[in-house]
Order: C-alpha cells, then structure tokens, then sequence
C-alpha cells in the first residue's frame, strides 16, 4: 500500500520553527519577494510607477521618484497599517497553513503569543485575501454540485410535549443559509489515469438562501461551460439543468451511488472537511462573513496534495496582493461588514 501524501517528506517543505527564527531582514525579503520578485524594482502603490525608487534603508521604506509617495513593503495591502513584527504575519501565514481543518482565532492567539482580537482580525485577513483572489473561470469536465445549510439548528425544548416540528418552513430560523459547491473533478481521473491529481481539482463556493432552482440555475450559467457534465443529488433544485448540460443524478435516500457510477461525492468530501472546520475549529458562522469560510474551506481542499511550503508562497503571495481593505481597518473600533455576500 502507497503512502498517503500527508506522511511522505514531500508534504513537509516547511518548519514554523524555521519562520520563527528569521530575522527582522530576513522576513522583509520574504515579503518583498513575494511581493514584486527578487530584483531592484518595486512598483509605487500610489502611482503604480516601477522602477528603483529611493530606498530608505534604516526604515525600510521608498519614495516613489515621481510621485514622491512614501511606502513600505506592505502599503496597499491586506498587512497594510501592521503594528507587529513582519516575521510574526509570516508565522501566522504558516500556522494558517499548516492547519488542514482550519484554525480557531484562539489557537492562533496562542500560538503567536498575541489577544485574541489580534489573532481573530489577522485569519480574517488571510481568508479575505482568499476569497479576493480567487480564480473564477468556467468549470468543465464533469462537475459535482451540492447544498448544505448552516447555521438553521433550532435547540429542542427540554419537555416533549413544548417541542416544535423542526421541519416546517415557519419554524425555520431566518439566518439559516445554504453553502452551494461545484467542484470540477480532476481530467487524469476523469480519463482513467489516477495519479497524484486525483479527486476534485477545483472548488467554488457561493452562499445562497436556499438551496433552489433558481440560483441553482445561475450560478450553473455563470461559472459552468457549456457540454459540462453535471452530477447532482435528487433534490429538485438541479431539475432544470437537464435541458442545459448532460446531468447525472443519484438518489440518496436509496443509494449513494447510482447503477451507472454517478456520484457527487466530490462534492460531499468539500462539504466533509467543511464540517470539521465547523464543529471542530470555528464552532460558529456569522453570515456576514460566511461565504470567507466557505472559501477558505474550498482551498484546502484544493491545495491537499500541496506541500506546506507550496501553500504557504501562495497565501502570502495572495495576501500582498490583497488591497487595503475597509472591513479589516479598525474591526474592534466598530468598522464591521453589514451585508452578506450572498452569490444571488
């Protein structure tokens, strides 16, 4: 029997301790590398000029030679206006990294020995910067779609005879919301040649009010090809798509995968790790912020046969990326998000 990528020395391209270890200089590089590359230019963040601008070199800073903006190595980005030591956001980056369920804003705390506040805005940041770039093009190949709910558990009364129908519509608490997925399945698998690839290769997720024909149909138009084949469960949100793309269903209620081979279950498996990340890490999802967890679940289900290393350039090249944004810039002061983002 081979052994599972996550126990092979290839999993393992990067120590936490290592990244604890660097020096202030050293951890600037970092950033700066993944940032605008190895060379002596850098782009201005005000003007968008490249070129050697005058470096200021006991506060590791530029003054962009046309504009005369000064900047540092995290000026318009999601790091932006930090207070921390650059080595401890690239620790964090790590630990992020590192923890394939998810992690809790309090183990972060913990482990880089900072409030709680800290760490809670800090995996925010790192998840919106997930979000923010992720790659939205069409789907092809063979596609599995789903719908889960979260945050509709309606706690039973203690005495039988108080308990409600849970079932019924108008019992239904009003921020209960459907995490929608579409995963496309991996081409080598699809084709019959399994290697290290196999399983789903790409995920997108998208928060919905329910799990209906409408938005079902939508977001099937908007982020699947067209000669796709789609694998679906037996709910009559994914009726209509027979008249768009070859669909395939299975009837859960009395098998789990049909005669013919259908499954969705790359899409079960999403929503597997997404439920560990629920009850074993998170605990709870605010709406406002769910469609970022979702995501965040999505690419660790994407990137599980990547090499910590690997995962950890590209969230921090993700996160330099990331502009400045307005919901993580004073959070505790009462700057919060106030609408869902909801896919329709």
């Amino acid at each position: 029997m081979s052994q599972h990528f996550l126990l092979s020395a290839q999993a393992r391209t990067l120590s936490v301790r290592r990244v604890f270890e660097m020096t202030n200089q050293e951890a600037f590089h970092v950033f700066k590398e993944l940032r605008w590359g190895g060379g002596d230019e850098v782009a201005c963040p005000a003007c968008g000029t490249v070129g050697k601008h005058y470096y200021q070199r006991t506060r590791k800073q530029w003054r962009c030679k046309d504009c005369s903006h000064t900047f540092s190595v995290t000026s318009g980005t999601i790091f932006a206006f930090h207070k921390l030591p650059l080595r401890v956001y690239l620790a964090a980056i790590a630990i992020y990294a590192n923890a394939v369920k998810g992690i809790s804003a309090l183990q972060l705390s913990r482990d880089l020995g900072v409030q709680y506040k800290t760490a809670f805005v800090l995996a925010h940041k790192i998840r919106e910067s997930l979000i923010e770039q992720r790659e939205l093009d069409k789907l092809d190949g063979e596609i599995h779609m789903d719908g889960a709910y979260v945050n509709g558990h309606i706690r039973p009364k203690n005495k039988k005879e108080d308990r409600i129908d849970r079932r019924l519509a108008k019992h239904q608490k009003p921020n209960k919301r459907c995490v929608f997925v579409m995963r496309q399945k991996c081409t080598e698998l699809a084709n019959g040649r399994i290697n290290e690839n196999v399983g789903g290769k790409k995920t997108l997720t998208f928060v919905i009010k329910s799990e209906n024909q409408a938005d079902v149909i939508n977001l099937a138009d908007r982020f699947v090809s067209r000669g796709a084949i789609v694998c679906a469960d037996e709910a009559n949100a994914y009726d209509p798509l027979h008249a768009r793309y070859d669909t395939r269903r299975v009837n859960h209620s009395i098998e789990y995968r049909a005669d013919d081979g259908t499954t969705n279950n790359l899409a079960e498996s999403y929503f597997a790790r997404f439920r560990r990340m629920q009850y074993g890490q998170v605990h709870k999802f605010g709406n406002e912020y769910l469609a970022n967890y979702a995501n965040e679940a999505a690419y660790r289900e994407d990137t599980r046969r990547w090499a910590n290393g690997r995962i950890f350039n590209d969230i921090a090249s993700k996160c330099a990326k990331t502009k400045t944004h307005r919901d993580w810039c004073g959070y505790w002061q009462g700057n919060r998000r106030l609408t869902e983002r909801l896919a329709a």
